[in-house]
C-alpha cells in the first residue's frame, strides 16, 4: 500500500536526504536535520507521487490522503502542545512547495495558514500580543487570497497603503493591534466583492485549499519556464510541506533571515545572508524593509548603521554559526539556509545546496576539496561544464536593466555592444575608425569573414544553432545571436524592425549570445576572468579524463586561443576560410572561371604560397601536437560574387567579361547545395585543386619541422565520402605529391589520410572504407542534417515546437541525437575498429563542445573530441566527468 505522507520533527523524521525523489528537496532536507537533531519546526511532507495522480486523476487525490493528513496533523499537535483548528489552543501551520530540483520563487507559499476570527483571538491571549495576531492574520489572508483564492495580491497593498496614507503612517511596524483589525475588516471585504462569497474562516478548507494550490503551481507558466529553461521534466512533480509556524515577527527578540554558508558570488568561505528583525519570510525577499547584515564584518563592509545579527542577536547567531558548521561538513557543500528566530529560539526552515555564480562554484568545489571534505574527482564532477562560458566570455551584468528588443537563439556565449552595419564592409571599415559595431544580416556567408571578424558580434535573423554565423562566431569566441525572425533587415534602407521599432545604421544595441536576447543600447557589462582555481581544476580534470580534446582553428589566433585554452591539436582546420582573405579570393575566382585544367591549375599555383603559409603557422603554433586539414568542401558557387555590383568589381579584377561571370554562376546554381557538388566530389572533378592542398601540406610540414624542430605529423581529411573508391582515388593523388615533395625537399614527412564520416552511407559502410582511411572524423554537423532530414540553417523555424512537445529531447544541432545519428556514429565506430584495429576516431562537428555529447563520445569510445577554441576548456571538464561518470558506474 502506498505510503503519502512523510512526518519529520522533534529530533526523528520517517524520511531522510536520499529520499528527495519522493519527498522533494525540500521535504528530503527537512528530515534529514531532524535527523541530525537540528532544531527544525515539526511538519510532514506529502509526496511528489500524489502531484502526479493529481494530474493523472482531474486534479482528484488519492482516497487514503486526507485519513494520513489528519493522522500527521495530530502527531505535529501532540510534539507542539496544540491542536489545528482549535479555537481556544490553534495550531498554525506553513504550507509549501518543494520540489526535487531547486525552483527558487517558481512556486507558492502560504503562512500563517489556521487564522481565522475566533483563532486570532486566541493567539493575541496566548501571546500576550495583540499587534502580532492581527499582522499575522492580514499577513494570512493576504497571502491566501493571492496564491489560492487568486485575488491579486495588489487589491491588499493598495488598501494598505491608503490606510497609511491616510493615519499618516510611513512603515507597516507603525500600525497597532487596532489599524491592523480595521484593514482585516477591509480585506475581508475586498475578498467578498472580488469573489462573491466571504474569505474561508474553516481551518480544514484553508489546508486543503492551500494544498491543491501548491499542486496547482507545479503548472504555473513561470514554473513551466523554469523547468523549460533548467531541462526539469515535468513528469517529476512537486511534493507539498505543512510544517507549524514559528513567527518572526513577535517583537524585538524575534527574526527571520537567509544565509549561505559560504559567498555565493565569490566563494568566499564566510557565512553571507540577511536578516531583519520582527519580521516574516516574504518581508526579507519583499523588499519592503532593508534587511540588515548577518556578521559584524559584512555589517561594517557595507557601512550599515543598523546592528548585526551577531550584534543583536548573539546567542541565535552563535547557534546559527555552529549548525551552519553541520550542514556543510553533512552535506559537503555550500548550503543555503533559511532561518527564523522566535523570541530568541534559532529554528531552521530550510537548507539545500545554494545556487552560486560559475567563478564561486570553482573556488567552493577547491576549496573543498583542499579542505578534504571532497575528492579531486568529486570536485570536478560539482562544476557545470557549461557554466565556464561566464568565466571565458564578457556577460552582461545581472544588475543591469534590459530593454529587449527581440529574442532570437543563444548562438554563441557572451556579451558585445556597438553600432549597428549592415555590411562586412561596414564593419570592417568601422573598426580600422576605432568604432566597434554590430554585423546585422539576414545570414552570412563565408565571404562575410573579414566582417565576423571586424565585428563585436553578429546578428543574424536566420539560422540555426549551427548556422554559419554560428559555427564561425564560436570559432572566433565572438557573441552571436541567430534566427531572430522577428526582426525584419532592409539592407536598402540601412535598417532594421522590430514590433513597430526602427533601428538604423549607427544605432547602439547589445546582443546576449548567452541568452538570444537582443538588446536596446549599450548595457553595462562584465569582463571575464580567470582566477587560479580555475587552472587547479583544469588540471585535475585533464587528470581524469581519457579523451583527448582537440580545436577546430583555421587561423593563427584561433590556435593559439586554443592552445592557451589547452587544446591537444586541431581536430578540423576548414582550408576554404583561408580562401576569402585579400588578394587569395581574386585566385580562386580565377581557378573556378577557368574553363581548362591548365588555366586552373595556374590560379591554383597562385594559391599555393598563401595556404604553404598558412599550413606553417598552425604547425608551428601546435609543435608537433596532431593537425588535421580538411580538403577543401563548400560548393565553388559560394566564392563568386552574387550583386550585379560585385559581379562588375570581379570582372575588373580577374579581366573575365561580366557576361562570362554571370554564366558560370549559373551553371554552378544549385538546388541543394549541401548535397550537391561540394566535397571530396570537387576533388574528383578537379584533382589539381587537392594537390595544390596537398603539396602546400607537405611543403608546410618540412618547413615547420626544421623550424621548430618538432616532426610534423599532418593528418588530410577529405570530406564527404560516400565509397572507397572516391577516398581510393584521392588518396592516390595526395600520395604523389607527399612523394615529390619528399624528392624536392630530401625530408620524408609521416602523415595520415583519412575521411570524414558525415553520410549515413558512410557509416553503413565504414568498414570498407576503414581499409583506406586511417582515421575517421565524424561531422556531426552534416550528419545530423542528413540522417534527419533537416536543414541546419532552417531548422530554427520548427526545432522550438519539437523540443517544447517533448518531439525532440534537445536540439540535435546542439546535442546528437543519440538513438538516430549516435547510432550511425556507434556502428560505423564500431565497423572501423574490425577492418583497422587501432584507427582513429574524432568527432570535429559543434558536438565536440557540448557535454552531453562528449559523454556519449567517451561510451562510443572516441579517440578525441575537436571544439572551437572558447569550448576547449568545457570539453575537457566534460571529459573529464564523462570519464569519471564511467568508472563509477563500472563499479556499481
Amino acid at each position: 500500500m502506498a505510503k503519502w505522507v512523510y512526518t519529520f520533527g522533534d529530533g526523528r523524521a520517517e524520511g531522510q536526504s536520499g529520499m528527495r525523489d519522493l519527498l522533494g528537496g525540500k521535504g528530503a532536507n527537512l528530515a534529514e536535520m531532524s535527523n541530525l537533531g537540528l532544531p527544525v519546526p515539526p511538519g510532514f511532507t506529502i509526496t511528489t507521487e500524489v502531484c502526479t495522480y493529481f494530474y493523472a486523476h482531474d486534479r482528484a487525490y488519492p482516497p487514503e490522503l486526507r485519513g494520513e493528513v489528519e493522522a500527521a496533523l495530530a502527531t505535529i499537535g501532540r510534539q507542539t502542545g496544540k491542536r489545528f483548528g482549535d479555537p481556544e489552543n490553534p495550531l498554525l501551520v506553513s504550507v509549501r512547495s518543494g520540489a526535487r530540483a531547486s525552483m527558487p520563487d517558481m512556486m507558492d507559499t502560504v503562512l500563517n495558514l489556521g487564522l481565522n476570527d475566533a483563532t486570532v483571538e486566541a493567539v493575541a491571549d496566548a501571546s500576550g500580543d495583540r499587534r502580532f495576531a492581527y499582522d499575522s492574520y492580514r499577513r494570512f489572508i493576504t497571502m491566501y487570497s493571492d496564491v489560492v483564492l487568486e485575488v491579486g495580491h495588489h487589491h491588499f497593498e493598495e488598501a494598505l497603503e491608503l490606510y497609511k496614507e491616510r493615519r499618516g503612517f510611513d512603515l507597516d511596524t507603525d500600525l497597532r493591534a487596532e489599524d491592523w483589525a480595521e484593514l482585516i475588516t477591509r480585506y475581508k471585504a475586498i475578498v467578498a466583492s472580488e469573489l462573491g462569497r466571504d474569505f474561508p474562516q474553516d481551518p480544514q478548507e484553508q489546508l486543503w485549499g492551500a494544498i491543491g494550490a501548491v499542486f496547482g503551481s507545479w503548472m504555473n507558466a513561470r514554473a513551466i519556464k523554469y523547468r523549460e529553461l533548467n531541462s526539469i521534466p515535468a513528469s517529476w512533480g512537486t511534493a507539498v510541506n505543512v510544517q507549524a509556524m514559528v513567527f518572526g515577527n513577535r517583537g524585538e527578540t524575534s527574526a527571520t533571515g537567509v544565509a549561505f554558508t559560504r559567498n555565493p558570488s565569490t566563494g568566499q568561505n564566510a557565512l553571507y545572508g540577511e536578516f531583519l528583525i520582527n519580521a516574516q519570510g516574504e518581508d526579507v525577499v519583499a523588499g519592503i524593509r532593508t534587511p540588515q547584515d548577518i556578521t559584524e564584518a559584512a555589517r561594517l563592509a557595507s557601512r550599515s548603521d543598523r546592528p548585526s545579527m551577531e550584534r543583536a542577536m548573539p546567542e541565535a547567531y552563535a547557534e546559527l554559526v555552529r549548525i551552519y558548521g553541520v550542514l556543510e561538513r553533512h552535506y559537503r557543500d555550500m548550503q543555503d539556509m533559511e532561518f527564523t528566530v522566535e523570541e530568541g529560539k534559532l529554528w531552521m526552515l530550510q537548507t539545500r545546496g545554494g545556487k552560486r555564480t560559475a567563478k564561486a562554484a570553482l573556488r567552493i568545489a577547491v576549496d573543498l576539496a583542499t579542505e578534504g571534505l571532497i575528492s579531486k574527482e568529486e570536485a570536478v564532477s560539482r562544476i557545470d561544464p557549461a557554466s565556464l562560458d561566464q568565466l571565458l566570455h564578457p556577460m552582461i551584468d545581472p544588475k543591469a536593466e534590459r530593454e529587449v528588443l527581440a529574442t532570437g537563439l543563444p548562438a554563441s556565449p557572451g556579451a558585445a555592444a556597438g553600432e549597428v552595419v549592415f555590411s562586412s564592409e561596414e564593419a570592417e571599415a568601422a573598426r580600422k575608425a576605432g568604432r566597434k559595431v554590430i554585423l546585422v544580416r539576414i545570414e552570412t556567408s563565408p565571404e562575410d569573414i573579414h566582417g565576423m571578424h571586424a565585428a563585436e558580434g553578429i546578428l543574424t535573423t536566420r539560422g540555426g544553432m549551427t548556422s554559419h554565423a554560428a559555427v564561425v562566431a564560436r570559432g572566433m569566441g565572438k557573441p552571436c545571436v541567430s534566427g531572430a525572425g522577428s526582426i525584419r533587415v532592409d539592407y536598402a534602407a540601412r535598417t532594421f524592425t522590430v514590433a513597430g521599432r526602427t533601428v538604423r545604421a549607427g544605432d547602439t544595441v547589445t546582443i546576449d549570445g548567452g541568452s538570444g536576447q537582443v538588446l536596446h543600447g549599450q548595457v553595462k557589462m562584465q569582463e571575464p576572468e580567470l582566477s587560479g582555481e580555475f587552472g587547479t581544476l583544469m588540471t585535475w580534470a585533464d587528470r581524469a579524463r581519457r579523451l583527448k580534446v582537440r580545436t577546430n582553428a583555421d587561423t593563427p589566433r584561433d590556435a593559439e586561443t586554443a592552445r592557451n585554452f589547452g587544446a591537444e591539436g586541431i581536430g578540423l582546420c576548414r582550408t576554404e576560410h583561408m580562401f576569402f582573405e585579400g588578394d587569395r579570393i581574386v585566385a580562386v575566382r580565377e581557378m573556378i572561371l577557368a574553363d581548362e585544367a591548365e588555366g586552373r591549375r595556374a590560379a591554383l599555383a597562385k594559391l599555393l604560397p598563401y595556404q604553404r603559409a598558412d599550413f606553417v603557422e598552425l604547425f608551428a603554433i601546435m609543435k608537433g601536437l596532431p593537425v588535421t586539414i580538411r580538403l577543401l568542401d563548400p560548393p565553388l558557387h559560394e566564392f563568386l560574387p552574387h550583386t550585379d555590383e560585385e559581379i562588375a568589381e570581379v570582372a575588373r579584377q580577374t579581366g573575365a567579361t561580366v557576361e562570362k561571370l554571370k554564366r558560370r554562376a549559373a551553371e554552378l546554381h544549385e538546388f541543394n547545395p549541401m548535397l550537391g557538388f561540394r566535397g571530396c566530389r570537387l576533388a574528383i572533378a578537379y584533382p589539381e585543386i587537392a594537390e595544390m592542398q596537398a603539396r602546400a601540406i607537405f611543403e608546410a610540414a618540412v618547413e615547420a619541422g626544421r623550424t621548430t624542430g618538432e616532426a610534423v605529423t599532418p593528418e588530410i581529411m577529405v570530406p564527404l565520402v560516400m565509397t572507397r573508391a572516391e577516398l581510393d582515388l584521392i588518396k592516390a593523388r595526395i600520395d604523389a605529391m607527399a612523394a615529390a615533395v619528399a624528392e624536392e625537399s630530401g625530408t620524408l614527412v609521416a602523415y595520415q589520410v583519412g575521411t570524414m564520416i558525415e553520410l549515413p552511407r558512410a557509416c553503413l559502410i565504414a568498414g570498407e572504407i576503414a581499409e583506406t582511411a586511417e582515421f575517421f572524423s565524424f561531422g556531426t554537423n552534416d550528419l545530423t542534417q542528413t540522417t534527419l532530414g533537416i536543414s541546419r540553417d532552417d531548422a530554427a523555424t520548427f526545432l522550438g515546437p519539437y523540443t517544447a512537445k517533448g518531439i525532440l529531447e534537445a536540439d540535435p544541432f546542439v546535442t546528437i541525437d543519440q538513438e538516430g545519428v549516435g547510432q550511425l556514429v556507434r556502428l560505423a565506430a564500431d565497423r572501423g575498429r574490425q577492418a583497422r584495429p587501432g584507427i582513429k576516431l574524432g568527432i570535429c562537428g559543434e558536438h565536440g563542445g557540448d557535454p552531453a555529447s562528449v559523454r556519449f563520445c567517451e561510451t562510443v569510445g572516441l579517440d578525441y573530441v575537436s571544439c572551437s577554441p572558447y569550448r576547449v576548456p568545457i570539453a575537457r571538464l566534460a571529459a573529464a566527468q564523462a570519464a569519471i561518470g564511467g568508472k563509477t558506474a563500472s563499479q556499481a
